[in-house]
């Protein structure tokens, strides 16, 4: 596919979207878009793609440089869409975010097309259903959110290896890294380097917020 083709593409659709190249930085925005975000297209191309959207989700922060979705597209790997909150002129507002990885022609490194439609609405309605059945039904909050979950979560497309993923289901029993070290066979130092891993990748700052994000995306 042309370059141009790609650009043809987001002008040939009345949603929000925008394409960024490999390195995460935004290429190309329609209208749409700019409306959408509040940013002149000549301010926002150059501009990494998490600097614009800012992105959140229900745990908390998910655009950020080691975006998890610019890590699938460099591998090639289909992206489902999900649900993202976004920085908007009005304020945060959900959006349903499709993703599709396209080549330059005789290129490797591949370009990634965002469409974004707004569902705000369904949005809240799905999360305070959620917080319902956590809070009259006593359901865990990944089992509810399992239950109303319309889409996934950006934060599925993680790669994690099979390691991380029993350490992560182990932290989130409460144990410890040197019952974790015990239990796998492995030092503690292991363990933790593990554990860094896996909080750089799910953009985590705590082993809670890890074991939360990883749950409600379907991750573990």
């Amino acid at each position: 596919m042309r370059l141009r083709s790609i650009f043809e593409l987001i002008d040939g659709t009345a949603d929000a979207a925008f394409v960024t190249d490999s390195g995460g930085a935004i290429v190309a925005l329609n209208l749409a878009a700019e409306n959408l975000f509040g940013v002149n297209a000549k301010t926002a191309i150059g501009e990494f793609c998490h600097v614009v959207v800012k992105g959140m989700d229900e745990c908390g922060k998910v655009c950020t440089e080691n975006c998890s979705i610019k890590q699938a597209a460099g591998k090639n790997h289909p992206i489902h869409h999900f649900d993202l909150k976004v920085e908007t002129p009005s304020g945060r507002q959900w959006c349903n975010m499709s993703v599709i990885i396209a080549r330059e022609n005789n290129t490797r490194e591949p370009y990634t097309v965002h469409i974004l439609r707004p569902v705000d609405v369904r949005k809240r309605l799905e999360l305070a259903v959620r917080d319902f059945l956590v809070t009259e039904v006593s359901l865990p909050q990944e089992k509810a959110a399992a239950l109303v979950r319309t889409t996934k979560s950006g934060v599925s497309e993680t790669e994690l290896t099979p390691r991380e993923k029993q350490i992560l289901k182990l932290l989130g029993t409460g144990k410890t890294s040197p019952a974790i070290g015990k239990e796998l066979h492995i030092s503690r130092n292991t363990v933790d380097n593990h554990i860094q891993h896996i909080l750089k990748k799910l953009n985590a700052h705590t082993r809670l917020e890890a074991v939360r994000r990883a749950e409600l995306s379907g991750l573990i």
